[in-house]
């Protein structure tokens, strides 16, 4: 609140500005309301007269602890005694009384989050004069309950529901079911009941005082830039806390004097389609609240015309000029007071992402805007939302659960617990949900055949949601509300117990999950996407790669508009089920020579995937990464393995099942690890067993010659991962070029190949320099560089302390989401400038799933990196995203 006490900074700062004293470039002092209310000002559109309290005012006041810089309070009723000069009416008089309505104004709209307080300056000495002046007595006497109602929740914290309460109470008694149709002396009784609740929860009498209350509302204004739900909505939305928010204070102008006012909202264009029409709604003799609240029903705009003609004539006139000003669509609220009409509001108008870019596109060709402008009008979640199906907004249903919104989109399909069900139901063309703790690699049949995945363990980066996401499939993950019976075919949410065969529907752009199927909208790609993606292929610098591991989804890249692979996953080509007895047979081989007869098997498996990536993507980059896990992964469960092996023991299972089940038993015990993500995996692995690798190697040059026999042309990009070592590259490279070699040699024809290494050690970003000797380029494995920069494991951080951490400001972002700029950004700055000192045409780009995520690719556009990659689904995004981190450069 206002204080006595002055300091050197209230000496030189200007809290407050009349509305004739400001414009739209003034945002960050005025915010967006009085910005844009004073640009109307300016360019002779009618608003209210008023002034406003700047940002500044607030974040002092924060900063304060809630104190009121000294000056604040004095400024305030300067610029009162102005409003009141100029308008020939004065606050409390019961003769021209003024009234006022005081409003947040945030520098970036947040609509509903905040509070405001209208009518204020009404009280039992200015309601007669009031109603005398507009010859309406019932409209005074309803703005004064209605102003008590809104002062008494929004200052004083009087419950909203006991006012609510009383106004139901008489409406029953009154036998009515409109607050229109009460009459003037049920209004006079609704006030002294509002004052009686009032003073029941203050413990204290109502405020009579206009000047008291004006100062109390603009502290409260201040105080609901903190309250809970503004709190949620900035964090949502990115919007930092220390913005702050202005206060408005404008002269009411009313919409319920009679027949010739009105009160209504607008949109300069359609905000859910974006077509150029005609589209809002108004109300006769009605409150601005009245049109929101449903209080009564609104009229079409359209109607307006044979209601109130002139002022019609003014609104379209105002809403072209107001559009081609701002250059984008408008969401205006207006009232017509006695037939004039004034503008109480106009701001770029919130709308669908089929309408935005519908909106962006037509702008550029009217001229209106440039083609860079309209990128910068559209966010990059729009784009994912028109890429997944959606469910209904319509739906009205409320979620059993709800998890992590892992994998967007939306699936409706009959649950099923395990991937071996989930891929034959799905095979026979039924809609399945694949219901698990959490995935495995072991899984991604199931995964392929479901229409989406549900998780009670996981999180973001969890396998289920990274392979979802690769194949553009809705998965919620860490649902830990959910308890899995598998064995009993079942699971409980609450009170809700679902079993195999019932059917739910997930929405992974939210995490929410509900009972029963609720009807999905198709994804909405369109020309006018197409239109503004292809706009940012011609601004953006980087390339955008994709991840596939097979021809299906690199051919689905490719229609993306995807400029190669930037990672195939081999591992992933080992699971499919007709070859993991072959992988498991080389694994558990005695000697050398039967390893290599077991690897015989799988190369010409390998050899055709290689293909049909090559064909997919010919004449673009390939980079496929030689094998990286640890070998116990293609090799069943150690606990199930033991309790089978037990199950034998007790229940007499033949000696020769005993024996292949004990030996495989020792093996998996053999090459299992504490911590296999730090352990043998990766060229750790290759160099063990280096029949792996040259086996890969082999099957990637004859694919390369199969190919080009066909008319294609493979570009072969070959990708050592989890190096830290120089030396450890250096050995590897001379394998793969000993065994290109002897293929180049026995097929009489070569091909151009390049030599990598994925950077996902931070030794490897420190020493990258060293390492760079032996690369032709680096692909930053940014999700396991996350894990060993930060020292945490992905799946038990996100399930445990990292949505704490997110939601207590300790880290901004979730690490795995959205890249650490400071830290893991760092060390991909390190990497960059350290292997460039080397070669400085080295290569460089990234394929975690960072490469995928607008905030990340904005990082990597200003370290110049040459490109990224991301799953399938997500290249539309990265090229969009790569062109706003080169507009936004360009404006810092």
């Amino acid at each position: 609140m206002s204080s006595s006490e002055s300091s050197s900074a209230d000496q030189t700062t200007r809290y407050l500005y009349d509305l004739a004293d400001g414009d739209a470039s003034m945002k960050a002092l005025l915010g967006g309301k009085g910005a844009n209310v004073a640009e109307m000002l300016r360019l002779g559109v009618p608003v209210p007269d008023g002034f406003t309290i700047t940002t500044d005012a607030s974040i002092d006041s924060m900063n304060a602890g809630g104190q009121w810089p000294a000056s604040l309070w004095d400024e305030t009723q300067e610029a009162l005694a102005r409003l009141e000069e100029r308008t020939g009416r004065t606050l409390g008089s019961a003769e021209r009384p003024l009234l006022v309505s005081v409003r947040s104004g945030a520098v970036v709209s947040m609509p509903g989050m905040m509070d405001t307080i209208l009518n204020l300056g009404i009280g039992d000495d200015t309601v007669e004069a009031l109603g005398a002046e507009s010859d309406n007595p019932r409209f005074a006497w309803d703005s004064y309950r209605r102003f008590i109602q809104m002062y008494g929740e929004v200052v004083e914290g009087v419950p909203a529901h006991a006012f609510e309460d009383e106004l139901t109470a008489l409406k029953r008694t009154r036998a009515v079911e409109q607050d229109t149709d009460l009459s003037i002396d049920d209004l006079k009784e609704l006030v002294e009941k509002f004052k009686g609740v009032a003073r029941e929860h203050m413990g204290a009498e109502f405020p009579t005082d206009p000047r008291e209350q004006l100062e109390r509302a603009i502290d409260a204004v201040f105080r609901s830039w903190m309250n809970p739900r503004a709190g949620v909505y900035r964090k949502a939305h990115g919007i930092s806390d220390s913005l702050g928010t202005a206060v408005n204070v404008m002269q009411m102008v009313f919409g319920n004097r009679g027949e010739t006012s009105a009160t209504g909202v607008c949109f300069t264009r359609n905000p859910s389609t974006g077509a150029q029409e005609l589209y809002g709604e108004f109300l006769v003799n009605a409150q601005g609240e009245d049109v929101v609240a449903g209080i009564r029903t609104p009229r079409p705009l359209a109607e307006m015309e044979t209601v109130l003609p002139e002022a019609y004539g003014q609104l379209l006139d105002t809403m072209k000029r107001l559009e081609g000003h701002y250059g984008d669509m408008q969401d205006i609220e207006f009232t017509v007071e006695e037939g004039t009409l004034y503008l109480l509001q106009t701001r770029n108008g919130k709308r669908t992402a089929p309408a935005a870019f519908k909106v962006a596109r037509d702008l550029v060709e009217e001229g209106v805007i440039t083609r860079e402008q309209a990128l910068r009008r559209i966010e990059a979640g729009q784009l994912d939302q028109l890429l997944h199906p959606a469910i209904d907004p319509e739906h009205g249903q409320t979620p059993i659960t709800k998890g992590l919104n892992a994998s967007p989109g939306a699936a409706v399909g009959e649950i099923v617990f395990d991937s071996d069900t989930a891929e034959a139901r799905g095979k026979a063309g039924e809609a399945v949900i694949l219901v698990r703790w959490e995935t495995t690699p072991d899984d991604i049949a199931g995964t392929i055949a479901a229409q989406g995945v549900l998780t009670a363990h996981g999180g973001m980066t969890s396998h289920a949601a990274v392979v979802a996401r690769g194949m553009g499939k809705p998965c919620v993950a860490g649902a830990s509300a959910a308890k899995i019976d598998a064995a009993a075919k079942q699971v409980t949410i609450g009170d809700t117990v679902l079993h195999e065969g019932d059917t739910i529907t997930l929405d992974g752009s939210t995490g929410e999950v509900y009972a029963g199927a609720l009807e999905l909208v198709p994804p909405q790609v369109n020309e006018d996407f197409s239109a503004v993606v292809g706009w940012a292929d011609e601004v953006r610098r980087m390339d955008v790669r994709a991840n596939a591991d097979n021809g299906e989804d690199a051919a689905r890249a490719r229609e993306f508009g995807a400029q190669g692979i930037g990672l195939c996953r081999t591992e992933h080509m080992f699971m499919a089920e007709d070859r993991l007895p072959a992988v498991r047979e080389m694994i558990l081989a005695d000697d050398e020579e039967a390893r290599a007869a077991a690897l015989e098997k799988i190369l010409p498996m390998q050899q055709a995937d290689f293909e049909a990536i090559f064909e997919a993507m010919s004449g673009l980059p390939v980079t496929i990464r030689l094998l990286d896990p640890p070998l116990h992964e293609f090799l069943p469960d150690l606990v199930e393995q033991a309790l089978l092996v037990q199950r034998l023991e007790l229940q007499g299972g033949t000696e020769e099942e005993l024996r292949e089940a004990r030996l495989l038993l020792a093996q998996i015990k053999k090459l299992t690890e504490m911590n296999p993500m730090l352990g043998t995996r990766g060229v750790r692995l290759a160099l063990l067993y280096p029949q792996i690798p040259v086996m890969q190697v082999r099957a990637i040059a004859r694919a390369a010659f199969a190919v080009r026999e066909r008319g294609g042309e493979p570009i072969v990009e070959i990708m050592v991962p989890l190096v830290a070592f120089a030396e450890e590259l250096r050995r590897m490279r001379q394998i793969i070029e000993e065994t290109l070699a002897e293929e180049f040699e026995s097929s009489g024809q070569q091909f151009d190949y390049t030599i990598g290494t994925m950077i996902e050690l931070p030794r490897a970003a420190v020493v990258a320099d060293q390492i760079a000797e032996h690369a032709d380029f680096f692909s930053f494995g940014t999700n396991d560089l996350t894990q060993t920069g930060i020292g945490i494991s992905r799946d038990d951080a996100e399930g445990s302390f990292l949505s704490p951490y997110v939601d207590d400001d300790i880290v901004p972002d979730n690490p795995f989401a959205s890249i650490d700029v400071d830290g893991v950004g760092g060390l991909v700055r390190l990497g960059s400038e350290g292997g460039r000192r080397t070669k400085a045409d080295l290569k460089l780009g990234v394929c975690g799933e960072h490469g995928g995520d607008p905030a990340s690719i904005s990082l990597f556009e200003s370290i110049g990196l040459d490109y990224v990659s991301c799953s399938p689904f997500r290249v539309p995004i990265a090229r969009f995203s790569a062109a706003r981190a080169v507009l936004d450069a360009q404006e810092n």
